[in-house]
């Protein structure tokens, strides 16, 4: 591919958040990524008057806490009072709900060596008591009987006694894709006592997600055929359950991914985000459908726009967060689909909504820090949460929204963070940062995190740009889709083309630009380090893919790869494939690379990662590249120590190499340095 002289135009939107700086003012350190906290899930009480929320964070292992994985704390407040915790600290919790009279808070928590199962507590204070359970299998999500007399619980398969007797004697092998254990959903009483003998509620294929219509006779399942991931995304559909007949009355023959489905107020229609068609690579449409008989239609389809949540007010209207590319609107529509009001936030992004009475309560991040909890007041957005008040302490780069034309006249956006104190003459090194799917995109917002420089870089002189390339969603599906059945092209240009416009608005060097990204971000920079490496000077890989034509056979989404990227298979161009890939390039890789997987990948499996190092240790032994696992982890890290070490590890190889433009230089030492007590604290810890 060559590039044709093409002017490109960057035009700076009117999006900049100018932070004041505060005294003694200091950067961002990955250190104090590690230790960010935001708020996880939030539910509002019938009569408005209380929100519950989960506040998110990973043990801060850099003050010496014990490793392990996200852990959740349930708070509540008043809409004019300040939050307050409602259960000790070392209890983790999920899935909070009000019950329908508002008495209770139930939430699901695993005690012990017990297994996973409801439990509740007084809003007026009191102890906390278990509500229902399944006996010998954890209960994964589960809804109120509008009444209250009731739950209903969706747990996972009952044990197989035989199976288990053979593991435990050693015959545990694994039958890949067979042996499907499907969901259970059953009915227990709620009452003083936790009931034990649920009813089992016969349900079709693999349900993992439900909810109850407010008449109580129907439920809304979400069901696959199978567990498998790849069923998840092209053959999941919503089924109308009758709870008394346990009989199906209709199925939701949506054609694509399915993603945010809410029941009205009256209980006549479904709110349903989906895909238009089954090629669409994302389910960013709204819809409306009729419960009674599943037919269903599309709000605001060909729109520029991405539908990301959606709730029913009391009043019958449908409230909706829609993205507009980088940005956000809150919007209503009427029971008929027609749009009544939006809101323009404005630097805020919203992410979540949830209501009930008058109280309209959003989640939301920002340039200057990550999801808070506010409530709308008329077309305002009042702030309830603050989770990281040292954030005033640090120096912000510049953040906001960029445009610029790509070679072939598309517009192009994306979120731009200038280098503390704004480039130098001449440019700063700036680091492309390119998000994964392509079916996703990037807001102005929040945009830093273990694998995202974000801040942490700006504090060190770099920019950062992350691009929402052809593929991304929040543009409408025609923008998405046009990378389809090419890989590289026009996705990957684009990333240099904005490369282009940054170094002609004087924001980047040139001979100092870098990339990163993770799983189809991780292919971009695997692509930048291979194919196009004279345009960068330092790349970290993560989780990414280097052959197409293995990845095929060791991903678990063949499917929807088919369907809404390369609309092509393996064996119908051989060679095409193989020049879409990484490893076909890197003859001319002369990029230094830090290739980061985790070890127990299922979607794109560590072999991709072993491709490509193992091609360029063989191939190009002169080109620096270091190839760094992390056991336990799947399709991105999960676990405090892992996050910390990526970020360490990032950003030490960005200083040695892009910072510095030279290609040559030494490698860092294959540890990163360590906080003195960081590994002081070890864990086994294995939580969901």
């Amino acid at each position: 591919m060559t590039y044709r002289s093409t002017l490109l135009s960057a035009s700076l939107l009117a999006s900049a958040v100018l932070a004041a700086e505060p005294l003694d003012a200091r950067p961002m350190t990955p250190e104090d990524v590690a230790k960010l906290e935001s708020v996880g899930s939030i539910e509002v009480s019938s009569d408005g008057q209380l929100i519950a929320y989960t506040t998110a964070r990973l043990p801060d292992i850099t003050e010496g806490e014990e490793n392990g994985s996200t852990k959740q704390q349930l708070k509540l407040v008043n809409p004019g009072s300040d939050p307050r915790d409602f259960l000790p600290a070392d209890m983790n919790v999920s899935g909070i709900e009000f019950s329908p009279d508002g008495r209770m808070i139930s939430f699901l928590w695993t005690k012990d060596d017990e297994k996973r199962a409801v439990w509740g507590i007084p809003v007026d204070g009191g102890a906390y008591r278990k509500l229902a359970e399944i006996d010998g299998a954890n209960v994964g999500t589960y809804a109120w009987a509008p009444t209250g007399t009731a739950l209903y619980l969706l747990a996972g398969p009952e044990e197989d006694m035989e199976r288990t007797g053979e593991s435990k004697a050693g015959f545990n092998a694994i039958v890949y894709e067979e042996e499907a254990k499907l969901n259970r959903l059953f009915r227990a009483n709620a009452g003083s006592e936790v009931d034990a003998e649920p009813v089992q509620i016969t349900i079709p294929g693999y349900v993992s997600a439900f909810k109850v219509a407010p008449d109580g006779r129907r439920a809304i399942i979400e069901s696959a055929p199978t567990p498998n991931v790849d069923d998840s995304y092209t053959k999941k559909r919503i089924h109308i359950l009758d709870l008394t007949s346990g009989r199906i009355t209709a199925v939701v023959e949506t054609p694509g991914k399915i993603e945010d489905v809410e029941i009205s107020p009256d209980g006549q229609q479904l709110s349903l985000v989906a895909g238009i068609d089954m090629n669409d690579p994302a389910a960013t449409t709204l819809h409306y459908v009729d419960i009674d008989t599943g037919t269903f239609r599309a709000i605001n389809a060909g729109a520029p726009e991405a539908t990301v949540d959606t709730e029913w007010l009391s009043d019958g209207r449908l409230a909706t967060i829609v993205h507009v590319g980088a940005q956000s609107r809150f919007r209503t529509y009427d029971a008929e689909g027609n749009r009544l009001s939006e809101v323009d936030p404005r630097n805020l992004i919203l992410t979540n909504v949830e209501a009930n009475g008058n109280t309209i309560a959003v989640e939301a991040h920002s340039p200057m820090h990550p999801p808070e909890l506010f409530r709308m007041d008329g077309d305002r957005f009042v702030r309830i949460t603050t989770h990281n008040p040292w954030l005033s302490e640090i120096d912000f780069g510049k953040q906001r929204t960029m445009t610029y034309t790509a070679r072939d006249g598309q517009q192009v956006e994306g979120v731009l963070i200038e280098p503390v104190g704004g480039a130098p003459r001449g440019g700063a090194p700036t680091i492309l940062n390119i998000h994964g799917g392509p079916e996703a995109h990037e807001s102005n917002g929040w945009q830093t995190g273990y694998s995202k420089p974000g801040q942490v870089a700006a504090g060190q002189g770099y920019a950062v740009f992350l691009p929402n390339y052809r593929g991304s969603t929040g543009y409408g599906t025609a923008f998405s889709k046009q990378h389809q059945g090419n890989y590289t092209d026009p996705e990957f240009t684009d990333i240099v083309d904005a490369k282009r416009a940054l170094v002609e608005a004087g924001i980047t060097d040139p001979d100092r630009t870098g990339i990163t990204g993770g799983s189809y971000g991780g292919y971009a920079s695997a692509w930048g380090a291979t194919a196009q490496s004279e345009e960068f000077a330092a790349s970290v890989m993560f989780v990414g893919i280097s052959n197409q034509i293995s990845k095929f056979g060791t991903t678990d989404i063949p499917y929807e790869m088919y369907n809404v990227h390369s609309r092509a298979w393996p064996w119908e161009d051989w060679q095409g494939m193989l020049e879409v890939s990484p490893i076909y390039h890197v003859d001319k890789a002369e990029t230094p690379i830090l290739i980061m997987h985790g070890a127990d990948d299922p979607r794109v499996a560590p072999s991709q990662s072993y491709e490509l190092y193992r091609s360029i240790k063989v191939r190009k032994p002169d080109t620096p590249v270091r190839l760094v696992l992390y056991p336990g982890e799947g399709h991105g890290n999960s676990r405090a120590a892992a996050r910390y070490d990526y970020n360490l590890r990032m950003m030490d190889w960005f200083d040695t190499y892009l910072k510095t433009g030279n290609r040559n230089a030494a490698m860092p030492g294959p540890r990163p340095d360590l906080p003195s007590g960081t590994t002081g604290a070890a864990s086994d810890d294995t939580d969901d």
